[in-house]
């Protein structure tokens, strides 16, 4: 008999919108041989209270604060210890990034002069950082909070406003506060339906936001694919 196809290893998929999507990080992921496990918190989703059948997870931004008290937050920030305890890979972007600080003690808190970063910013790889990969000069932005780098973490890029944009905590969970994912129709909408923010004091119009990725969105779209390939790769192919 003919022997049965393997399944495809899942990664859990964790969303704060009804209307978000995991964009190119999911193309990617599925290029790489993963399939995807949806779920969304603030919608009444449950997350699972072992990784056993899931190779790892993405926990994506939203509009919400790590700070805020929803009960979806809590539990939310409170269920990292799963990927954690397992050393599961565990990659946090924006939101995402600032649930695990906040679960491994450090703080969120927004710019001091009430600066923010909506945008296109330059981005410096640390010497660790440098050691891992090549990093892009300009990554995408959209946050009011920034957060401190938890206690034995190691810093992998900075930033002049908010100075800590990656970091690496342990053999698996990652963190970024800038925005590799989104693919052009995303950015669009981003535009239109934050574009109240531009006005915040160091924001971008939102010309800016369109015309800043035709110059440097093939580099992030690049340095996206190899970092994706560090966390998660090597899953797919073993």
């Amino acid at each position: 008999m003919p022997s049965m196809p393997r399944p495809r290893p899942k990664i859990l998929i964790v969303l704060h919108q009804e209307s978000s999507s995991p964009g190119r990080v999911g193309h990617m992921l599925i290029e790489e041989g993963f399939d995807l496990d949806l779920r969304c918190p603030p919608l009444g989703d449950t997350l699972p209270e072992t990784l056993d059948g899931h190779a790892g997870t993405v926990v994506f931004g939203g509009p919400m604060s790590a700070n805020d008290e929803d009960d979806f937050v809590r539990r939310e920030t409170d269920w990292l210890k799963v990927p954690l305890r397992e050393n599961r890979p565990l990659l946090g972007i924006c939101l995402g990034a600032q649930m695990l600080v906040n679960h491994l003690g450090g703080k969120v808190e927004g710019h001091g002069e009430g600066l923010v970063e909506i945008g296109w910013y330059p981005l410096k790889a640390t010497e660790d950082g440098k050691k891992l990969m090549h990093w892009p000069d300009m990554v995408y932005q959209f946050h009011r909070e920034g957060f401190s780098l938890p206690r034995d973490a190691t810093l992998l890029a900075t930033a002049e406003t908010y100075p800590n944009q990656a970091f690496r905590y342990g053999d698996n969970a990652w963190g970024i506060q800038f925005h590799g994912e989104l693919t052009r129709a995303m950015m669009q909408r981003w535009v239109v339906r934050g574009a109240h923010r531009f006005e915040l004091p160091g924001a971008q119009p939102g010309r800016d936001h369109l015309g800043g990725r035709l110059i440097w969105d093939m580099h992030l779209k690049r340095w996206l694919g190899e970092f994706l390939q560090t966390i998660f790769g090597r899953l797919a192919r073993s």
